[in-house]
């Protein structure tokens, strides 16, 4: 009975054991694999490179019998120095003392640009002139040549194929990466848009006009930002004679912004202001009123023989904040209602309904 135990137990240890080596095994080829890959990936580049340079030695030594045709045919159009190749023409054995054999010279001249600067693709140029050969009448030995060319063939077959699969990898990759980072910029885009949009609702309830202004300036830069349309912040002008709000540039267009948060719609001198802002830079205009303007703005403006200014009130802006639609569009659309209807504004509404978006 005790034996009985004792190799009851054993056989026990041996499941407990070769159970553990299974579940390490897995373990190894799941943590692992993507590094095992790699390795693997590299030894068969190794190996694959092994092939190359015998092939591009076997081009060496059999395609042309004599030593100048060598030179000028294949080593020289590869790109390997002269002063690497012409002192081994005539360098001999040290041990027979014979002039060194094609075969010979083939691995020196290859160990030779190993690693040399400008010589990183001269084994590969070896192997094309090799696949391409037809001076089989240069040959010591015309079916070792043959034999050569077809190799080289191969080789290089296996290389354009390689090269298709590495450049098919290298697109997925870009794809992923890009499909990735625009991903993320969906996200940041979101967030960022809610952040503003919480901004926009707490100045809609601020009693201080003022600080409104200057905070709802500031809004609108974050906005431009976020849309990436360049922007530059509030600044003065004409030695401090003249405050702009704000300016972008659009399709290759500068615009000038004049922002109004006030309890009263706007009139047509304060869009005078920007005008004359506008006329003395030649750019166009941007007004941004949250609570419109009065109806003989739009009529005022078609007057001027200039249509250089833009409307946009406060529920456009809120519809962007939404992410309704893209500022950069929604501008665009506005700008050319007013070059080709002389329309100053162009409300969300219509914008939408002619994009069909609505």
């Amino acid at each position: 009975m005790p034996c009985a135990r004792r190799t009851e137990q054993t056989s026990l240890n041996i499941q407990i054991n070769s159970r553990s080596l299974v579940c390490d095994m897995l373990s190894l080829v799941l943590q692992g694999y993507s590094s095992k890959f790699c390795h693997f990936a590299h030894g068969a580049l190794m190996d694959f490179g092994i092939e190359e340079r015998r092939t591009a030695i076997e081009a060496i030594a059999t395609l042309a019998h004599m030593k100048n045709a060598l030179a000028d045919l294949i080593l020289r159009p590869a790109g390997v120095p002269p002063e690497v190749f012409r002192p081994l023409l005539y360098q001999r054995d040290p041990n027979t003392g014979r002039a060194l054999s094609k075969r010979q010279l083939a691995p020196i001249v290859l160990d030779a640009i190993d690693g040399r600067p400008g010589c990183t693709g001269v084994v590969r140029a070896i192997i094309e002139i090799a696949a391409a050969w037809k001076s089989f009448h240069l040959a010591a030995d015309e079916f070792a040549a043959r034999a050569t060319v077809q190799k080289a063939r191969e080789i290089l077959g296996q290389v354009q194929t390689m090269d298709a699969r590495e450049a098919a990898q290298r697109e997925l990759a870009r794809k992923e990466e890009i499909t990735r980072l625009e991903r993320e910029r969906a996200e940041q885009f979101e967030k960022h848009s809610e952040l503003l949009m919480n901004m926009f609702d707490h100045l809609a309830t601020s009693s201080d006009h003022q600080q409104r202004g200057y905070l709802l300036q500031d809004l609108l830069g974050r906005l431009f930002d976020l849309h990436r349309i360049p922007v530059v912040r509030s600044f003065v002008r004409n030695e401090r004679g003249e405050q702009i709000d704000g300016a972008f540039k659009l399709e290759g267009w500068h615009y000038l912004v004049e922002c109004r948060w006030r309890e009263r719609l706007a009139d047509i001198r304060e869009l005078d202001g920007l005008k004359g802002q506008v006329d003395r830079s030649g750019a166009m205009g941007l007004f941004l009123g949250i609570n419109g303007w009065s109806e003989n703005v739009p009529k005022l403006l078609k007057q001027n023989p200039d249509k250089s200014i833009v409307l946009m009130d406060g529920f456009d802006g809120r519809t962007v904040l939404a992410r309704r639609l893209d500022l950069s569009d929604f501008l665009l659309a506005k700008v050319a209602r007013l070059k080709f209807e002389a329309e100053p504004f162009l409300s969300v509404k219509d914008y939408l309904v002619e994009e069909g978006s609505a």
